[in-house]
């Protein structure tokens, strides 16, 4: 359980790399501080297409999320001490507006209007990474994040992590969501 900052944190000044992998042209951002990294992948929207329709959803179901802008998210720490996140306290900036992540408990929301099947929804919860987290050195997890927006859209997203029970709060610059191909 993550307990709560009690002092807001000013943003932290950490690097942000970028890549480009050259035989598909999907980008990455990679943040990183005091041992601890948050890296995010471009998913085109067909591939997420097919890897929920062979989860069990169909065609609205499926592009719902595929329309949804997922990237792959690897967090590490790397560092000597424990970390924590908890997605409800990351954010989204596009176009003026800050919006929420699409957590594993958003999309369980939105499936009560639109019901899945079971074994879909469990699909999705396990696709997705955990909304709280805690790592010990050397822990890293992998999942989709989803942020809500359509293919090709930019967005400049807030992290915030607690490094020993410190929070630090930053920004990955620049982001933008893989077009649909």
């Amino acid at each position: 359980m993550l307990l709560g900052a009690t002092l807001l944190a000013a943003p932290v000044s950490a690097e942000v790399l970028t890549g480009e992998d050259p035989e598909t042209g999907l980008r990455s951002w990679t943040w990183s501080h005091a041992g601890t990294s948050v890296q995010l992948l471009q998913l085109l929207p067909d591939q997420i297409r097919a890897f929920f329709l062979a989860r069990g959803f169909e065609g609205e179901e499926v592009e719902r999320i595929a329309r949804a802008c997922v990237f792959q998210t690897i967090f590490r720490n790397d560092g000597d001490r424990p970390v924590e996140y908890d997605l409800e306290d990351w954010s989204l900036l596009n176009r003026g507006e800050r919006r929420p992540l699409r957590t594993r408990e958003r999309w369980d929301a939105e499936w009560q209007t639109h019901p899945i099947d079971e074994p879909a929804r469990i699909a999705l919860r396990w696709a997705l990474l955990p909304t709280v987290q805690g790592f010990e050195p050397g822990d890293y997890n992998w999942g989709m994040t989803s942020f809500g927006l359509p293919p090709g859209e930019p967005l400049d997203l807030r992290i915030v992590v607690r490094i020993a029970g410190e929070q630090i709060t930053a920004q990955i610059p620049s982001v933008v969501c893989a077009a649909d191909r």
